[in-house]
């Protein structure tokens, strides 16, 4: 028997499991959702797009709550509801985006500003609000959806950059502040990831160019891809903690090493 049908197993006859995912409505979270739903976990799904929530929810049967992580309002509804189906076992910080690409001699401080209210501010709200139902479950986990650009960076990317530099920052700290509790403070950074909205978002809606992102690139990651690893992470023994994981296409080297093209054995004089 696998792990992830042990865990199947164990929720079907006992309490489940319960997960809350923000950023649910789409992509990563959408596809974190499901997998958790797969396996049997209760699942509160939280979004602000009401309608898209709500495809997710009869999809998946997960419990939606519509709102934003920017506002404080709507993270205390969403303890509330979440906290009333029972103990929270993990809180999957998935919710952000990526605006514009704008070098820092031409930095829109609109748009970073929107970037660090929700990648960064949003997450430390949502965090802040589920600890003491995480302390309280006895096996709680908080997973940090970060990316490669918070471990480098890369021209045109700084405001992003910067916002995930600050997720891993509070990831390292969050974790020695909870040494000795039963909260593990697990961190995913995927590299590129093809999802219809990512780029689009970054480019504000010029699909040309959120297109050539991708363009020749064998086998960009899915969200589908990242869910498997982050369904991993918090399916492990609760003695296991993933501090940190870095995942990329194999057609990625690095953060600013992509290869185009077809991936085949490069011949080598004798």
């Amino acid at each position: 028997m696998t792990d992830h049908e042990t865990t199947t197993s164990r929720s079907a006859t006992t309490t489940p499991l319960r997960a809350v995912v923000t950023g649910a409505s789409s992509g990563i979270g959408e596809a974190c959702v499901r997998r958790l739903r797969d396996l049997g976990w209760d699942v509160v799904a939280f979004a602000r797009r009401a309608d898209r929530l709500a495809d997710v929810a009869e999809r998946t049967g997960a419990h939606p709550v519509v709102g934003d992580v920017t506002s404080d309002d709507d993270v205390a509804r969403l303890v509330a509801e979440a906290g009333a189906r029972g103990p929270v076992h993990a809180l999957l910080d998935v919710a952000g985006f990526a605006l514009g690409v704008d070098h820092v001699d031409a930095a829109d401080l609109d748009g970073w500003r929107a970037m660090y209210e929700t990648n960064v501010l949003g997450t430390v709200r949502v965090t802040k609000a589920f600890l003491p139902l995480l302390r309280a479950s006895g096996r709680g986990d908080v997973v940090l959806l970060t990316s490669t650009a918070g471990h480098d960076g890369y021209p045109g990317g700084s405001g992003y950059v910067a916002s995930k530099h600050a997720m891993v920052g509070l990831a390292r700290t969050l974790r020695l502040e909870l040494a000795g509790e039963p909260v593990r403070v697990i961190e995913i950074a995927p590299g590129m990831v093809h999802t219809p909205e990512f780029s689009l978002t970054r480019y504000g809606g010029d699909q040309e160019s959120a297109d050539a992102v991708y363009a020749g690139v064998e086998n960009p990651l899915t969200a589908d891809d990242v869910a498997d690893v982050v369904t991993f992470a918090v399916t492990r023994p609760h003695h296991v903690n993933i501090d940190s994981l870095i995942l990329r296409p194999l057609a990625q080297a690095s953060t600013t090493s992509v290869w185009r093209g077809p991936l085949v054995p490069k011949v080598r004089p004798e």
